[in-house]
């Protein structure tokens, strides 16, 4: 029986008793009305007509009563029922199961819902089934990763963690996925360091990797191994689908042990070498100085330009093993520093002595701009600033023109540096190789200037080893300009 026929059902019912009371009250008002008062039958009729009214009357009552007790509760309860199911079901219970009884509207939305449930757990059975398998082959894959890797959330929680990354850091799995990395940091000073990068990487941006410069140095393996760590920012699309949001990171750590034993050997091996080739390289020079004495004799033209050859080629050589001991000993970290006071304009004067017979020889001006009411002093290691200035005014003499100009100068910012730099008006440099220059042993394609290519990465490491910066501004058929920038 549906719910629109029991309404139907008992409002009939009503009605029918009502209609009942007032019929009988009816009919035994006129009965009464047509007895005579003093009548002996008048007494006996009103009594058997309240009798009647009063059965009718307690039945209607009765039954309304009962109606009122029953049929909300009939519709309620199913309802009530309903509620909690759907409950159950927000709960992610997706077993529950609806009965509501032979209710022709219920029983339909029971087995509507049943069916719901049903498809629900199926699918939340196959969806969980799938997002397991995923996890464990994205497990697979980290773990089989040679190398260490950390995922964090936003909130700096662990989400994954492979093997290696447990070995380096003497960590147990379960003591660290789902587990705030600040907090375990303060027990790990490996994870402290990681973390602390972490946070100095300025604007991660999304999606992008960001590599620490100096390698960690950290024992493993029962030896003192090197990792170059790198960082990278996990984003997703956002709401609007367009926009990208920052979710966590990744930190991947790549083992350079062998690279770094390697690169220590050679640093070691150019080292010795460059040691062992000063010697002979002096003493030809001295032999040479000899040859051209006159008190041994006096050379002809041929042995004269055979002599100046092989100055010039021992002088070059020479400076290239002096290039090769700077090199050595930037990668070796035994750079030393002796700084002192000093004006801008004395490293000036040094480095265009140093270049004078180079200018003379290829007829090139060299112009100085140094405003020197205007420039402070510096704290530096006046030798190898010297050195640095000397390398870049050689060069634009050389990358210069015949009967061209050079300009060596400095000037004072407004937020306290000195910039010292050197221009020259040769080609230029393609701006694709305007960062590769400062790497060791490049080389522009298509340059016949003869050079190392050690020269602007070594004045580079020695610019940087006072905190300053070297860094070229180049066109092509313009020149370029190379410009050094130290704390006044």
């Amino acid at each position: 029986m549906n719910i629109k026929t029991k309404l139907t059902l008992a409002i009939g019912i009503l009605v029918a008793m009502i209609v009942l009371l007032v019929v009988l009250s009816v009919v035994n008002l006129q009965i009464l009305t047509a007895t005579e008062p003093d009548s002996p039958a008048a007494g006996p009729g009103l009594q058997r007509a309240l009798l009647w009214i009063s059965i009718v009357g307690a039945a209607c009552i009765c039954i309304g009563i009962g109606m009122w007790l029953r049929l909300p509760a009939s519709i309620n309860n199913p309802i009530k029922e309903i509620i909690n199911a759907i409950q159950e079901i927000a709960n992610h219970n997706y077993d529950k199961r609806l009965d509501l009884g032979q209710n022709q509207e219920f029983a339909e939305v029971s087995k509507n819902f049943n069916r719901m449930a049903k498809r629900l757990e199926d699918y939340h059975a196959s969806t969980l089934s799938d997002m397991m398998a995923a996890k464990k082959y994205m497990e697979t894959i980290i773990n089989s990763i040679n190398e260490p890797i950390i995922g964090l959330n936003d909130d700096m929680e662990i989400l994954f963690i492979n093997d290696e990354a447990l070995n380096v850091l003497n960590l147990k799995r379960d003591e660290v996925i789902r587990h705030s990395a600040q907090e375990i940091s303060l027990r790990n000073d490996l994870l402290r360091r990681l973390i602390r990068g972490l946070i100095d990487v300025p604007d991660n941006e999304p999606g992008k990797e960001q590599e620490k410069k100096e390698p960690l140095k950290i024992y493993a393996d029962n030896k003192e191994s090197f990792f170059q760590v790198k960082y990278m920012g996990i984003t997703q699309p956002g709401k609007d689908g367009v926009t990208l949001e920052k979710k966590g990171y990744v930190i991947m750590l790549k083992n350079i042990t062998e690279f770094k034993e390697l690169d220590s050997a050679k640093t070691t091996f150019i080292s010795t070498i460059s040691h062992e080739l000063k010697t002979p390289i002096s003493a030809i020079m001295m032999s040479l100085q000899l040859l051209e004495d006159k008190r041994i004799g006096t050379l002809n033209g041929e042995q004269e330009d055979l002599a100046n050859s092989i100055k010039e080629n021992s002088e070059r050589l020479l400076g290239i093993t002096g290039e090769l001991l700077n090199m050595t000993q930037v990668e070796s970290g035994k750079l030393q520093l002796k700084p002192k006071i000093t004006k801008p304009i004395e490293l000036i004067e040094y480095a265009i002595k140093a270049n004078r017979v180079q200018a003379e020889k290829f007829n090139i001006q060299i112009e100085v701009e140094y405003p020197e009411d205007k420039v402070g002093k510096l704290f530096i290691d006046s030798e190898k600033i010297a050195w640095v200035l000397t390398n870049l005014l050689s060069n634009a003499i050389r990358y210069s023109p015949e009967n061209g100009h050079v300009v060596i100068g400095a000037r004072q910012t407004d937020d306290g540096y000195i910039e010292m730099f050197v221009q020259d008006f040769g080609k230029g440099i393609d701006p694709r190789y305007h960062k590769s220059i400062f790497d060791h042993y490049f080389r522009v394609p298509g340059t016949k200037v003869q050079g190392s290519g050690l020269g602007l990465s070594i004045s580079r490491d020695f610019v940087e080893a006072h905190s300053g910066t070297l860094t070229v501004q180049s066109e092509l058929g313009k020149g370029s300009t190379f410009i050094m920038r130290l704390k006044a």
